[in-house]
């Protein structure tokens, strides 16, 4: 296998660049994997594919306005994306500009003052505010599109999903971006389930894989979480014949990663009991997950997925090709190019079944 497999002839007139009025008419490309079968049709028509006693997890992050421009002694101005909050006051970041070295201080405009503490890996540095940020954001906080937007998105909260909760994210769940309330609304009253998973999404979510061989890609850990109530409704749905189905290459990390707890711990404590749970169970999950997802993986949780089309050599174009085979969704694809569909976060959904 080689990150060359998982390329694909990319228009760029294919990629969008705003989001489709309203969220649910964007369209919607479903696969059945296993008779390798495509139709055509709609967003909200998804209500005809979805079963009484399905579960929809869907991400409920929400995207921060994370990129912040902030002033040299100089007077040189300098942009900071904020990736990663590690306490109340210090942040993982992708700084640009010249002679960001370790004890530089800036002053963020219209903010307060932010002193780099620690050099990583290219651009990335360690910062430290003089105050919790957070308060500031509705000031000097910019929405940190994908690098291929290249027009103004003029709402913000075009780059939120509908039921967006956890502040965290450096990028949105874009699955989720189809979702209006009354769609969801009307799932619940055919009898579809929801529950909901946080996954706060870096930006290496948008980075191409660089190595010849993608199995010594090393992915970047994001914080999720499964929470109880979650896990229950997994475990119900399981039980009676619904579909696990996960809203987004975001979710399915998280299911999987719980699923894969799971089993690492074969057991877990409730009070002072210790309670053995049987292998179509699973259990809630907290904490950072590495998980990557390749052809040859084993799916414990997830039956479907409803997801967008992702970047050539990416991470989540694996993540997908795992799931219902590397030539088939390189062949859907290419069918959708030519069918005109709309790619990436502003574009058109997929589901696959």
């Amino acid at each position: 296998m080689k990150t060359s497999d998982f390329d694909y002839d990319l228009p760029e007139s294919s990629i969008a660049q705003t989001p489709a009025e309203p969220r649910d008419s964007s369209r919607l490309l479903v696969l059945n994997r296993k008779m390798g079968e495509l139709e055509h049709r709609v967003f909200r028509e998804i209500t005809s594919y979805l079963r009484p006693g399905d579960l929809l997890v869907l991400n409920q992050t929400r995207v921060i306005p994370a990129r912040i421009f902030a002033r040299k002694p100089t007077g040189g101005r300098v942009e900071l994306l904020l990736l990663r909050r590690v306490d109340a006051l210090t942040w993982e970041a992708l700084a640009g500009g010249k002679g960001l070295t370790n004890g530089k201080t800036l002053t963020v405009e219209d903010g307060p003052r932010v002193e780099i503490i620690e050099t990583l890996e290219g651009s990335r540095r360690r910062v430290r505010f003089e105050t919790p940020i957070e308060p500031f954001f509705s000031k000097v906080g910019h929405v940190p599109l994908p690098p291929y937007i290249h027009t103004e998105l003029k709402d913000p909260e075009r780059y939120q999903t509908v039921y967006a909760h956890e502040p965290g994210s450096a990028a949105a769940p874009t699955a989720g971006l189809h979702f209006t309330s009354r769609l969801l609304n009307e799932l619940q009253a055919a009898g579809v389930n929801l529950a909901y998973a946080t996954l706060h999404v870096g930006l290496d979510t948008f980075a191409p894989v660089t190595e010849d061989d993608p199995a010594q890609h090393i992915i970047h850990s994001e914080w999720c979480e499964l929470p109880q109530a979650t896990a229950d409704a997994i475990n119900t749905a399981r039980a009676v014949g619904g579909r696990v189905i996960a809203v987004g290459t975001t979710s399915v990390r998280t299911l999987e990663s719980a699923a894969r707890a799971t089993v690492d711990r074969g057991q877990s404590t409730v009070g002072s009991s210790t309670v053995h749970r049987p292998p179509s169970t699973v259990a809630p999950f907290v904490g950072p997950t590495s998980l990557f997802i390749l052809p040859g993986y084993e799916f414990k949780l997830v039956d479907a997925i409803i997801t967008n089309f992702h970047l050539p050599k990416s991470t989540l174009l694996m993540l997908v090709s795992a799931f219902a085979g590397r030539e088939l969704i390189l062949d859907t694809y290419n069918s959708a190019i030519r069918a005109g569909y709309r790619l990436f976060s502003f574009g058109d959904a997929m589901l696959i079944l």
